[in-house]
């Protein structure tokens, strides 16, 4: 066998050891499933001498799952192969499970997914007490569902109610939880003591089954055929569609084994379960979020986009220049992860209100007991409120969070990189600018050092958002790049690098969305149409709702701003459709967004938001026809042809980056698995074709020519 090892000691003892060479860790793929075949045929044979099995692994974790590769390159026509497949790995764990012996997973470090399915395998799991490991079935996030029998088995052991947490959401455990849900039987303190612990537990325990086996077992809370539980169960399936918008066919097909499986006896419950995967794991959706959810996720993490001749480092000391939400929430991030920061505004009492916001936000995560009252007093004493530039002496970066004008920001890039010194983790220090829009190229010439300048870009609130925009100048240099990455990981957020250019990625694209929501208004289609089309096309927040949480009059003042930088350039900047329309809202009608009182929606003190009445007056038409097929595909086929504008112009530089700052920083939808790879799951011609069509009655926003298309064929990823 070329991934298990097989022994059988003096004592009857089975060590069945996973060992995938040349991996990492260890995986379901092809030669996995044949020796698992192989491996039971010799247990089999040698059963009279064997006393106990036990299952070990030879990596760091225990078991990692599937093999994704293999997926991607698989189609909607291999669901019977794939069936196939997972019923003959099936076969070989009901083999394990009753062969009479008894079976003990020794789990010394992670088992996801498949992985976890075969720890479910045993009749006893033994795990290392280690917060840091992971069980569960965290299939769905990837499009799939767990199909190795482990839906069937967690329902089987939990409950209908009670394991739905673990199935449709993916929600991952350590092994304490493990325990608690009678998961795992046993905590030892080490990997060491594993063994010893099974050896034990076979000889006290000479014949094992599994509970489904045991006649007497029954499934805890009763099957989907019983009144309460089938009564909750009439109405979980709009629930869940109410979450997923009918765009994620996992979870409801997760649902369906859990209750179809309850109803049946347990070899039937796994071939339905086998049934569903396939059809799952066959289709596009999957394939399209296991490219973006695991393999650009990790190209992402794994600094893929650093520059690679650089020593890894982490700043000791990082200062933030003003203390509204923006750089409050910076403020935070750096001291929730351990870092000393000092919060500076104009004044200290608005510093100290900016250290305020960090305060509250500690004690809503104490509140909920995600934080310790101690926890939350050493997280706020990193956070030093000062209206002094000295201050920020020996800083390794300084982050500049001001409003968006040019002026204010050279200002305090002026005042501040004076005192900016090494302190331990930079060989220099780094000034970088939060902008979303400014060219970073123009904002470094405010700086004595334009090397050492670049552009990190928070989304807001920081507290939530993941994704951090790392903006390289024309003179940024790869030393600075690589800090300001490291800085990103530091502060556990998922860091892409970008080339400078107006809006760079993600601002720039995320304005074509909420521009493309305006101008279909503008057109006189009714509001709320176009905020419905948005959330069924799977966005997060229809564009107009977007506009009035990040401010209208922003958006006028990027406008303005464009206009200006056009004009120095001896050039005119032709506004949209949807850019006037947001023009008018602000100058003609006062309506700002949000935090200005109303704009698209009005905000009443005693009740939710509604669409501000006037617009069906002053912009609907009744004469407009409109389709809800056709406004999904404006809004998200404009969105990705700025997407792949931004990879042919050089903003962009790779595929993975584009997926995961398009899910992460602008909420494209996730079942697309990213603004590119919802044009190469499409195919590169079909998508294009469409194009066409939407540019011919919608404007060149979303032509693309042939240049444009090479470059995304040129970039396609190959499996």
């Amino acid at each position: 066998m070329q991934t298990i090892r097989y022994a059988v000691d003096a004592q009857g003892i089975a060590d069945i050891t996973f060992d995938e060479p040349g991996s990492p860790v260890n995986t379901m793929c092809l030669a996995w499933q044949d020796d698992l075949c192989d491996l039971l045929d010799r247990l089999t044979q040698d059963l009279p001498s064997i006393r106990g099995i036990v299952l070990q692994s030879a990596k760091a974790s225990f078991f990692a799952g599937a093999d994704l590769k293999a997926l991607l390159r698989g189609s909607e026509a291999d669901a019977p192969r794939l069936f196939a497949e997972i019923q003959r790995m099936k076969k070989q764990f009901r083999r394990l499970e009753t062969l009479g012996k008894p079976v003990v997973a020794c789990l010394n470090g992670a088992a996801l997914g498949g992985g976890w399915e075969v720890a479910l395998a045993a009749h006893h799991r033994i795990a290392v007490d280690d917060e840091r490991i992971a069980f569960g079935l965290p299939e769905v996030t990837l499009g799939l569902i767990p199909g190795a029998s482990g839906i069937t088995k967690m329902t089987r052991l939990l409950g209908l109610t009670a394991a739905q947490p673990f199935v449709l959401e993916g929600r991952t455990f350590g092994p304490r939880e493990a325990q608690s849900l009678g998961l795992v039987h046993e905590l030892v303190g080490d990997a060491s003591q594993l063994r010893a612990h099974a050896l034990a537990w076979i000889d006290s325990h000479p014949t094992a089954v599994q509970p489904w086996d045991d006649k007497a077992w029954k499934m805890p809370g009763g099957t989907a055929a019983q009144p309460k539980v089938a009564s909750a169960l009439a109405v979980a399936p709009a629930m869940l569609r109410k979450t997923t918008r009918g765009l994620y066919p996992a979870p409801e097909a997760a649902m369906a084994v859990m209750a179809e499986g309850s109803l049946v006896d347990f070899d039937t419950a796994l071939r339905i379960e086998s049934r569903y995967l396939a059809q799952v794991a066959s289709g596009a959706t999957a394939r399209s979020m296991i490219q973006a959810f695991f393999f650009d996720l990790n190209a992402v993490k794994s600094g893929r986009s650093r520059p690679r001749d650089v020593p890894r480092s982490r700043p000791l000391k990082v200062g933030v220049l003003g203390a509204g939400m923006m750089g409050a929430g910076i403020a935070w991030a750096n001291a929730s992860r351990g870092i000393a920061t000092v919060l500076k505004d104009v004044s200290l009492d608005k510093a100290e209100a900016g250290k305020a916001h960090a305060a509250r936000l500690a004690a809503a995560r104490v509140a909920k007991g995600r934080m310790s009252d101690a926890e939350a007093a050493a997280l706020l004493g990193r956070i030093v409120p000062t209206a002094h530039d000295a201050d920020l002496q020996g800083c390794d970066l300084v982050v500049e969070a001001v409003f968006e004008n040019r002026a204010l920001k050279a200002q305090v890039t002026a005042a501040a990189e004076p005192f900016l010194g090494a302190a331990g983790g930079f060989a220099t220090g780094v000034f970088a600018s939060n902008t979303s829009t400014l060219p970073i190229s123009g904002l470094a010439r405010a700086s004595a050092r334009p090397e050492k300048f670049i552009g990190i870009h928070f989304f807001s609130p920081v507290d939530r958002m993941k994704l951090v925009e790392i903006i390289r100048g024309e003179r940024t240099d790869d030393e600075t790049v690589a800090r300001a990455f490291d800085y990103v990981l530091a502060i556990g957020k998922l860091p892409i690098v970008v080339g400078d250019a107006r809006g760079f990625f993600t601002s720039r694209v995320f304005g074509r969305f909420v521009t493309e929501g305006a101008s279909m208004l503008a057109e006189g289609i009714p509001a709320p149409v176009i905020e419905n089309a948005a959330l069924s096309a799977g966005m997060p927040v229809g564009p107009l709702a977007v506009l009035d949480e990040t401010s209208l009059g922003l958006s006028v003042q990027v406008l303005e701003q464009a206009r200006a930088d056009f004009a120095a350039e001896g050039r005119t900047h032709c506004a949209t459709a949807g850019e006037r329309l947001i023009e008018i809202m602000v100058k003609e009608h006062r309506r700002s967004g949000r935090a200005a009182g109303g704009g698209f929606y009005d905000y009443p003190a005693d009740g939710r938001k509604t669409l501000w009445p006037d617009l069906k007056r002053l912009f609907e038409r009744s004469d407009v026809a409109w389709d809800l097929a056709e406004l999904k595909d404006r809004l998200l086929w404009r969105q990705a042809v700025e997407t792949a504008r931004c990879l042919h112009e050089g903003v962009l530089r790779s595929v993975h980056e584009a997926n995961i700052g398009s899910i992460f920083g602008i909420g494209f939808p996730g079942w697309t698995g990213g603004a590119l790879q919802f044009i190469y799951g499409m195919g590169v011609e079909r998508f294009a074709l469409r194009a066409a069509e939407l540019a011919s009655t919608h404007g060149e926003g979303f032509a693309m020519d042939e240049s444009l298309l090479d470059t995304l064929r040129r970039h396609q990823p190959r499996v």
